[in-house]
């Protein structure tokens, strides 16, 4: 069981950070023997440890920041005699999903995006390390007695904030087989059950089809007043952002596929950034449960919510399968074709 827990999804972190505080200045003489002349030989401090957060591969979930929210830089070292420099402090490096942003405290704030594995960000620049008296030996002053002390460390509040990168997503209401066609198309294992919100967490799943392989991400069921906090709330749109393309289930054995299409669209309209217009590929799902008249009727109701003809597809028995992902696909290759460049955000840190 605690192979489970560990596995839990977490997008969202508070985490405090401590940058390291610059080394002191050493103030010392040389008076070794037979040394004629001796003079100031006080070396100066290190420099403190920055505070970098880096995108690495293998993680999809900020679970780790649930157990450590404190990360802090190591001091640089003090200065010593003999014109010793003291050591730099070692860098608190926190290591995130790619997709990850990184935000003020207030959670608003955007300070950097991390949109690809291996992109690194400095958050916090630790304190450089005071002059030691060595340095300040002149012409006029032969014997200086005194050293710069370090720069202080500086802490700072943030919030971590995920949304995962995936090439197509998958929505609708509770219920609209969203996981089953997950199962269906790839190795993902989300829980699959008879009532609604099965799904609390996001599901990400590789999908191969024709030789191809992309990324497909199952997202928890939306409701009426979703971006109010409603059901679930709106806490995992935000993964819908970085999706190319969105497949809407539509439950066929509901009573109103229209008003049920009607719905979700008013959620990403009303949450915005984009969601809305998103190129949309609809599905009437469930087909294996219902009889060629009904999905005729649910059809028509269907198309004329969306203003287009949607796919009829059955998880379960494969049906409209095959044709949903290679359409999914012919977006997804529109969108690879023309890469958006999204440079890495980052805010320039005051001292």
């Amino acid at each position: 069981m605690g192979y489970i827990a560990a596995m839990k999804f977490l997008d969202e972190a508070k985490v405090y950070i401590q940058s390291g505080a610059g080394g002191n200045g050493c103030v010392a003489f040389r008076r070794e023997k037979f040394i004629e002349f001796g003079g100031p030989s006080g070396g100066d401090g290190g420099k403190g440890g920055d505070v970098v957060v880096e995108a690495v591969d293998g993680l999809n979930t900020l679970i780790d920041y649930r157990y450590q929210q404190h990360f802090k830089a190591k001091a640089g070292g003090n200065g010593m005699g003999k014109d010793r420099h003291g050591a730099n402090g070692k860098d608190a490096v926190l290591k995130v999903p790619a997709g990850t942003q990184v935000y003020e405290e207030d959670g608003e704030t955007l300070i950097a995006d991390l949109t690809a594995v291996g992109q690194r960000v400095v958050i916090l620049t630790g304190g450089n390390g005071g002059f030691g008296n060595a340095r300040f030996k002149s012409s006029t002053n032969r014997a200086p007695r005194h050293a710069n002390p370090g720069e202080p460390a500086i802490e700072r509040i943030i919030r971590l904030r995920l949304k995962l990168i995936a090439d197509a997503g998958v929505i609708g209401l509770p219920n609209a087989g969203k996981s089953t066609f997950l199962a269906a198309v790839s190795a993902a294992k989300p829980k699959i059950a008879g009532y609604p919100f099965t799904t609390l967490h996001p599901q990400l799943g590789v999908v191969r089809v024709d030789e191809r392989e992309f990324v497909l991400a199952d997202l928890p069921g939306l409701i009426e007043g979703a971006h109010e906090g409603t059901g679930l709330g709106d806490r995992f749109l935000g993964h819908t952002e970085r999706c190319n393309v969105l497949l809407h289930l539509v439950d066929g054995t509901g009573e109103d596929p229209g008003e049920a299409y009607r719905v979700v669209r008013g959620e990403l309209e009303a949450y915005g950034e984009g969601l809305a217009d998103k190129p949309e590929i609809v599905a009437l799902s469930k087909a294996d449960a219902m009889t060629p008249e009904a999905i005729k009727e649910q059809t028509a109701k269907l198309k004329k919510a969306c203003q287009k003809t949607p796919l009829v597809l059955s998880a379960q028995s494969g049906q409209g399968v095959g044709d949903a992902l290679r359409a999914l696909l012919g977006i997804i290759d529109r969108a690879r074709a023309q890469p958006t460049e999204r440079p890495t955000k980052q805010l320039a840190e005051p001292r």
